[in-house]
């Protein structure tokens, strides 16, 4: 099986079948990127995402990424009674199961896992998420380390996104744009729950009233969406440059009806009953959010997240409570389109 780059091989493939099991026993199966699959999963290539390069605070120049961080191991869509959280520390889940199993047979082994829950706007509380691992010892005093050791605020002001609309219909092009690239902290809520073995993110789309607008609207078109992320730590220093991409998927054409079930621990199963009345989402008009944006985004202050287009220029821009540093806004400055969470 070929990860990121396709010559990025494992030297023993059998040593690594407890990945091929998890990749492989999803509610969406994991799929080749030849572009031919529905409802699953991929791994796009790096050359997909431009980051930002070795001199990028002196000349604002990207580059393509670079060989992914981590490696790939999941793909979870589900849904569940109440918003679904802390996955990794749910003794049902099948990849904790597999971590826990790993351990009792090879005292040795000691993968990292790194999980990316986007929790969606829905009634159905569905949530998409994006599993990696890290086979080795993470650098002391790398950027990876000061943010897994690091506290919420430092988090919040590295962990980026950024998302690529492979295949979309007009109306969610016209909304989003090509391309979206935000820092998640700074955006949206996020809770991060970390152990000894893993850390999960779990990302409240709905914390942000534009955010929730748009994931509504492209949900309804979830079934003919082909969507690239990438996550990555954003350099904020020449020490810290050029980027590296933690990890990126791709996933195609979900169909909301294959969403697995998900099987909470018997805790919350009974213990959270007074959270089933989960928040709808509220229908507001998308179009009272847009507005063209011809002004300069360069000036200093408070920003947000951007979404460039590729096509004239002219765009739209979605406002709200939200903000991102000036450099922040630089990665987006190559277009006026912008979605501001």
């Amino acid at each position: 099986m070929d990860y990121q780059n396709e010559e990025d091989e494992f030297e023993d493939a059998s040593e690594y079948d407890w990945m091929e099991k998890i990749q492989s026993t999803g509610a969406v199966p994991y799929l080749e990127l030849d572009g031919s699959g529905r409802n699953g999963w991929a791994t796009p290539t790096s050359d997909r995402f431009m980051v930002r390069g070795p001199n990028y605070l002196s000349d604002k120049a990207k580059i393509p990424a670079g060989e992914f961080l981590l490696k790939p191991l999941g793909f979870d869509w589900m849904k569940g009674p109440t918003k679904i959280s802390e996955v990794l520390n749910n003794p049902n889940h099948r990849i904790r199961k597999t971590i826990n199993e790993l351990a009792m047979n090879d005292p040795d082994a000691k993968p990292f896992v790194w999980a990316f829950n986007l929790q969606l706007p829905n009634k159905d509380n569905y949530s998409a998420i994006i599993y990696f691992v890290s086979l080795e010892p993470v650098e002391d005093g790398s950027l990876m380390d000061r943010f897994l050791k690091g506290d919420d605020s430092f988090k919040n002001s590295r962990l980026k996104l950024i998302a690529n609309m492979a295949k979309a219909p007009w109306i969610v092009r016209t909304a989003v744009g090509e391309q979206a690239i935000c820092i998640l902290g700074r955006a949206l809520k996020c809770k991060y729950v970390t152990g000894s073995d893993f850390i999960e993110v779990d990302v409240d789309i709905g914390s942000s009233i534009v955010a929730n607008a748009i994931v509504h609207l492209a949900f309804g078109y979830v079934t003919c969406l082909t969507v690239d992320l990438a996550f990555l730590l954003e350099g904020q220093s020449e020490e810290e440059l050029p980027e590296r991409i933690l990890g990126a998927i791709r996933f195609m054409e979900l169909d909301p009806a294959s969403a697995e079930v998900y099987q909470m621990p018997l805790d919350e199963e009974f213990g959270k009953a007074r959270n089933l009345g989960t928040r709808m989402w509220n229908p507001f008009g998308i179009s009272q959010l847009m507005h063209q944006n011809n002004s300069d985004e360069s000036g200093s202050g408070s920003g947000s997240s951007r979404v460039p287009s590729s096509g004239n220029g002219s765009g739209l821009q979605i406002v709200a409570n939200g903000s991102l540093d000036e450099a922040d806004r630089e990665d987006s400055d190559e277009s006026n389109k912008s979605v501001k969470w």
